[in-house]
């Protein structure tokens, strides 16, 4: 894990960081976040009739999504933002992004509640009720947040954060991760031009232990949302630089 006393900052010219990763977290984050949101009112509406065994897996998916977010906040408080300050100067303020983590991990800890409660009564209606505006609570700031950290910071990080370290970061990230789940939800949200441009750059050993792990993913999102496939949505940086382009 890179430390504030070995960082190097980049210079003028250097390549700047592949940011693919940290923005496929937040694309499956939301991406994620939304299909729940929807899953738990159609239980409340009666429009999925819930199994015990569907309660079952609807609490797990949600908690081990709750253990994502929490992790990839946690990484960012740790581990970004100080590898930031160190390359772009300690006046960068990243406080209230700070602040916005720490208002997450409460409503983490309720969903995490309500997962268990929504696993014990077999999919009560009320309690999907409930868990459908938490969700959707969460996903509004969890999407403000995201927003506002990739037109703040990810400018910074490309600009002063050195190639060498952000591959020390995107490592640290890693570690403590439950890639059986991260990896899959990642590939899922991918265009398939950045489909193709993993494939050019992992070995064949890392396509096949991905391949196995969307195989077993692909088995928990069916126990979870049935049958549904979902799109990939651009990032809020990716937005923003298609609007500008627009208006040239």
């Amino acid at each position: 894990m890179p430390t504030t006393d070995t960082v190097a900052p980049s210079h003028s010219g250097d390549p700047a960081p592949d940011l693919l990763g940290i923005t496929l977290a937040h694309r499956a984050m939301l991406a994620d976040l939304r299909r729940l949101t929807e899953l738990a009112a159609a239980v409340r509406d009666r429009d999925v009739i819930c199994t015990p065994g569907r309660a079952r897996a609807i609490a797990r998916y949600l908690e081990w999504l709750c253990d994502s977010i929490h992790h990839h906040h946690t990484t960012e408080d740790t581990v970004v933002w100080p590898v930031i300050r160190a390359s772009a100067g300690n006046h960068v303020d990243l406080s209230e992004l700070t602040d916005d983590h720490a208002a997450l991990d409460p409503r983490l800890d309720q969903l995490r509640a309500r997962a268990a409660a929504f696993r014990l009564s077999m999919g009560d209606r009320q309690i999907a009720a409930l868990m459908a505006i938490e969700l959707d609570e969460l996903t509004a700031l969890l999407t403000e947040h995201i927003n506002d950290e990739e037109l703040e910071v990810f400018p910074l990080i490309t600009e002063h954060v050195s190639v060498a370290d952000w591959e020390s970061v995107e490592r640290a990230a890693r570690d403590g991760s439950r890639l059986s789940f991260d990896g899959p939800r990642s590939l899922a949200v991918m265009t398939e031009e950045e489909r193709s441009t993993l494939a050019q750059h992992v070995g064949i050993g890392f396509r096949v232990l991905l391949s196995v792990l969307r195989l077993i993913h692909r088995r928990r999102e069916r126990a979870v949302f049935g049958v549904q496939s979902r799109k990939p949505r651009a990032s809020a940086a990716s937005r923003s630089r298609s609007a500008d382009a627009a208006t040239r």
